[in-house]
C-alpha cells in the first residue's frame, strides 16, 4: 500500500506550535522569539541602525512591524514612529503583547501576511520572517510590500556566496541547510526597487551564517 503524502500544516498552526512547545527557547508560560530577538550582540547594532533611519525622518513615519514576535525589539522603536502597527500570525501572542505594551500610537493585530490585507503605512519591517516561508508564500507577501515606501528586511543567510531562494515547506526550518537564503531581488521574486542600502550584518559563530539587514526604497 502506497504511503500518503503528508499534508503540510498551515503556517499559522506551525508558528503557534513553535511558541507553545518553546522550540525557540524561553521560559514556561511565556512567548519567546529566539536569540535573534534577544541576543544583545545582534539586536543592539540593529536597533541603532533602525532608530537612526526613523530619526532621519523626524519620527514622521507610520511603521508596520510585520511579524513582531514577542515585541522585544519593537518595544524599543515605537517612540521613533508617528504610529506603530505590530502584526503577528499567532493570536495568543498578539493578545499577550496587547496586555504588556500600551501606548496611544501603538496598535497590535493578528494577521496572516500571505492571506490578509496588510495595514497601510510608510515603512514595513520584516525581521527574519520570509526565511520561514515557502516561495509561494513569499511571493504573496512581496506583492503587498510594494505598497510601502520603505522596506527594512532582515534575513538569516549563509556566509559567502549562495544560491538564492531554494524552496522549502513553510515552518520547516530555514534555507541555511540548503546553502540558500532569501533574496527578494532575485528569481522568482524580482522585486523592483529604487534604492538599496545595507544597514548592517552580524556573523554568527560556528559557521551558522549571518543576519543581514537591508533598507529598500520602493518605486
Amino acid at each position: 500500500m502506497a504511503k500518503k503524502n503528508k499534508i503540510p500544516w498551515p503556517t499559522k498552526d506551525v508558528m503557534t506550535q513553535i511558541y507553545e512547545m518553546k522550540l525557540w527557547g524561553g521560559k514556561a508560560f511565556d512567548f519567546y522569539s529566539g536569540a535573534g530577538s534577544h541576543d544583545s550582540k545582534i539586536i543592539t547594532p540593529y536597533l541603532e541602525a533602525i532608530i537612526a533611519f526613523l530619526n532621519a525622518h523626524n519620527k514622521s513615519l507610520v511603521v508596520c512591524d510585520l511579524g513582531c514576535g514577542d515585541f522585544n525589539i519593537g518595544k524599543h522603536l515605537t517612540k521613533y514612529a508617528r504610529k506603530y502597527i505590530a502584526v503577528d500570525i499567532v493570536e495568543k501572542l498578539i493578545e499577550r503583547n496587547k496586555n504588556l505594551y500600551r501606548e496611544d500610537h501603538l496598535e497590535f493585530c493578528s494577521l496572516d501576511l500571505t492571506a490578509d490585507e496588510l495595514p497601510s503605512g510608510d515603512c514595513a519591517i520584516l525581521r527574519q520572517v520570509l526565511q520561514h516561508l515557502s516561495n509561494a508564500e513569499i511571493q504573496k507577501v512581496i506583492k503587498k510590500i510594494a505598497a510601502y515606501k520603505y522596506l527594512i528586511l532582515t534575513e538569516h543567510v549563509p556566509l559567502g556566496n549562495f544560491v538564492p531562494n531554494k524552496d522549502l515547506i513553510s515552518g520547516q526550518g530555514i534555507r541555511l541547510k540548503q546553502n540558500s537564503g532569501v533574496n527578494i531581488l532575485e528569481a522568482p521574486f524580482h522585486l523592483k526597487i529604487k534604492e538599496e542600502k545595507n544597514l548592517g550584518e552580524h556573523i554568527l559563530e560556528n559557521n551558522k551564517g549571518r543576519i543581514v539587514t537591508t533598507l529598500y526604497k520602493m518605486f
